[in-house]
């Protein structure tokens, strides 16, 4: 199997597990989550990406938490090692990194804080990062976080690059991703990271999700995937929404974290400043999102 066949399915941007009383990673919970979503079936790991917190990590945190993740996972799947930064360098050491450490994709966004004062500045990073990279480079668009959209007009630019594989899109919005797919390559790959939008996604032809709620019930989005088409893939759909609707609000890495905890997958819903755990009115909405998501 190909690596971008082997992507068209759900991937899972893990949580990063702490520990309550120290604040550290916690790598034994952190395996102990990987284990949870290969025996339910994930199609791929994507640590130290939003969900998973990774600004909040040193450097040295965010190598081990890759080193933890390729090691327990073991090529049964894909690993795609977050390597987003704000320097060309930094993004580059990142992706040498996991590659020496056998993940398999390098996922990068726009850079955050400075953004380009022209689009072309965007088109010239991912390239000189796609470059140097030795790993596959995946796109990440998430602009709540990098100030704007990756411009159309870059994807058109970069998509032919060799070592650019394709997105994920986190932006929420299907008109985008369609002109993304029709100006991009067919064996671009297209991910979707907005939950409560993966069936329409799929349908309009992206290729898998990329999705923060499979952390929890990873086997029901699996489900979901291999149901898209039909109205099984609609009830899996709708049983998404609160859950995503909780983490909208609350905070993806804290609701998950409470949702997992919940769950009995992880002991802790620690998060580092400046996010804060979910409060306690809102954890009763994780919790109702979880039992309707497992329920669907």
């Amino acid at each position: 199997m190909t690596l971008r066949n082997a992507l068209r399915g759900i991937t899972t941007p893990l949580v990063t597990p702490f520990d309550p009383e120290t604040g550290d990673v916690d790598e034994q919970a952190l395996e102990g989550l990987v284990d949870h979503l290969l025996e339910n079936g994930i199609d791929g790991l994507f640590p130290c990406g939003t969900t998973g917190e990774f600004t909040s990590l040193t450097p040295g945190e965010r190598r081990r938490v890759h080193e933890v993740v390729v090691d327990r996972a073991d090529g049964e799947v894909p690993v795609l090692a977050g390597t987003a930064a704000t320097s060309i360098e930094e993004a580059v050491d990142y992706a040498e990194h996991a590659a020496e450490i056998g993940a398999d994709v390098a996922v990068v966004t726009e850079p955050y804080y400075h953004g380009p004062n022209d689009p072309d500045g965007n088109r010239q990073f991912f390239e000189q990062v796609a470059d140097r990279s030795p790993l596959p480079v995946l796109l990440y668009n998430i602009p709540p976080c990098t100030g704007g959209s990756i411009a159309l007009e870059t994807f058109e630019a970069v998509a032919t690059h060799e070592n650019v594989i394709g997105t994920k899109d986190s932006s929420g919005d299907l008109e985008y991703l369609l002109s993304v797919m029709r100006r991009t390559p067919e064996e671009f790959v297209v991910l979707q990271g907005y939950d409560t939008l993966l069936v329409p996604a799929l349908r309009m032809g992206a290729d898998g999700g990329l999705n923060a709620g499979s952390n929890v019930a990873p086997a029901a989005y699996g489900e979901l995937y291999d149901s898209f088409d039909g109205e099984r893939g609609i009830e899996l759909q709708d049983a998404i929404e609160p859950l995503f609707d909780a983490c909208a609000e609350y905070g993806f890495a804290p609701a998950t974290k409470t949702a997992l905890e919940y769950r009995g997958v992880i002991a802790s819903d620690a998060v580092r400043p400046p996010l804060v755990p979910v409060s306690e009115d809102g954890q009763n909405g994780v919790e109702a999102g979880v039992d309707a998501l497992l329920e669907g």
